[in-house]
């Protein structure tokens, strides 16, 4: 990504602006080549106050834009694109991060002039630890969606997949961001309970976490083969493993899996 390029992110919003804050840590562009769009004023101040270019008029935002990202919701991206549509300029790379919406559908708002892009992050982009799918639309070029591979690798792992896969991959990724997070909170007020504050709790609890993602990304293993390791004959941790299957452990985060994957492919 050269030094010049402009990056446009219409809705700076909590997935938005996890975006855009992910771009500058990671160093892929200065907050004064990223322009944010809100409506509400006090949130366009606090985004000037963090150095970045911030304004309500989305279509002097994408005016010159070399990527423009659409952080908005499903139902408002139709409406978003037509009135933007006019100001992009030739060769632009457009993303959509709504949910639900085909990368077929944003070409046919966006022409087939037009490099459409559409991806699913999550919000740990903000701290650069996202998983990001990306379905390239039939006018991107391998080097345009290697730019975009490229500005979500720097917020996380990319991968580009079939969109066929997407909606298990955003019941997995951003709907199951929430439900591990509802697991760090169950976790955290057992702590409690045990007799531990809750500050201290979250970040043991956050780093095991972490830990045992680490050691299945690492090691390339099973999750049983991590697990066994840890079960030792008559211990405490199988106790605590029977316990949580007793209650329907499995059962319910299958469930919860399911129940975001569902609504996502009605």
């Amino acid at each position: 990504m050269g030094e010049q390029q402009k990056i446009a992110i219409i809705g700076g919003g909590n997935m938005g602006g996890a975006i855009a804050r992910g771009i500058v840590k990671a160093g892929l562009a200065q907050a004064g080549q990223v322009v944010v769009t809100r409506r509400n004023e006090k949130a366009l101040e606090q985004w000037r106050s963090d150095g970045f270019v911030a304004m309500s008029d989305n279509s002097e935002a994408v005016s010159g834009a070399d990527v423009v990202i659409f952080a908005v919701k499903p139902y408002q991206i139709a409406d978003v694109v037509a009135a933007v549509r006019p100001s992009l300029k030739a060769g632009v790379v457009a993303v959509s991060i709504a949910t639900g919406v085909s990368v077929a559908q944003l070409t046919d708002m966006l022409g087939a002039d037009v490099a459409a892009v559409r991806v699913m992050p999550n919000t740990a982009a903000e701290v650069g630890e996202s998983l990001t799918a990306i379905v390239a639309g039939p006018s991107a070029s391998p080097e345009q969606v290697q730019a975009v591979v490229k500005i979500f690798s720097a917020l996380g792992l990319a991968l580009v997949v079939d969109e066929a896969q997407m909606p298990a991959l955003t019941a997995l990724a951003s709907c199951g961001i929430a439900h591990a997070l509802r697991y760090i909170r169950a976790c955290q007020e057992s702590a409690i309970e045990m007799g531990l504050k809750a500050d201290v709790a979250a970040e043991v609890i956050a780093q095991t976490v972490k830990g045992a993602a680490q050691l299945i990304l690492t090691n390339r293993s099973h999750p049983e083969v991590e697990i066994d390791k840890v079960c030792t004959p008559k211990g405490v941790t199988i106790a605590g493993i029977n316990a949580m299957e007793h209650a329907g452990f499995t059962h319910a985060v299958m469930e919860g899996m399911m129940g975001s994957y569902n609504k996502i492919v009605k």
